[in-house]
């Protein structure tokens, strides 16, 4: 591998900005599709993929997530094109099978362990979220994540099984520049790492 240039690194991290407004243009299916397929390579443990995503992308799709959302949150959903819905799957091991073929037994991992499902279906779920956002900006998207929501509300609109929790939401689409706020500090090397 080499490593990206600079312009790369700027579009994925250093310019990239999570949105608070967006322009009035559609994505299509096709983007979606793609922004999936990049965004499944991505590594979880064992292969597991427990992520499941809810595109919300129609006037009435909106109507149905509004009253979960909070109140600094909803225009920001109303206006976007699209807000993804990033759930866990519970019963991911089920998958294990096709996931994970070179061991068959991986499925007993879990099984009957509903602490371990939950940790591990969220974990990677959330590195799940992390790689679309990042496919997302890899093939020219904005990303507004945000975590202002009543989860219970969205699980039983978007989930009702009880076998999907949501983790958090995303608007997807052009970002309207004016609309981003100052970027904040970061914490330092020494503060945030150590090296043994």
């Amino acid at each position: 591998m080499t490593a990206l240039d600079s312009n790369a690194l700027d579009q994925l991290f250093r310019t990239a900005r999570s949105q608070n407004g967006w322009l009035p243009r559609p994505l299509t299916e096709a983007q979606l599709r793609a922004l999936y397929d990049l965004m499944k390579f991505g590594p979880t443990s064992a292969n597991c993929s427990p992520m499941r995503v809810v595109f919300v992308t129609t006037e009435a799709g909106k109507r149905r997530l509004a009253p979960a959302l909070s109140a600094g949150n909803l225009p920001k959903v109303m206006q976007a094109p699209v807000t993804a819905i990033l759930g866990y799957r519970l019963d991911f091991y089920e998958w294990l099978p096709r996931l994970f073929p070179h061991n068959l037994a991986a499925r007993t991992w879990f099984e009957g362990k509903p602490a371990h499902i939950e940790a591990t279906a969220f974990r990677n779920g959330t590195l799940q979220g992390a790689y679309l956002m990042l496919a997302a900006r890899a093939i020219g998207l904005d990303c507004g994540p945000m975590s202002g929501f009543d989860a219970a509300k969205v699980d039983a609109e978007f989930f009702p099984d009880g076998k999907t929790r949501t983790n958090f939401i995303c608007s997807l689409g052009y970002g309207d520049p004016s609309k981003i706020m100052a970027r904040h500090p970061r914490l330092d090397f020494e503060e945030a790492c150590t090296v043994v």
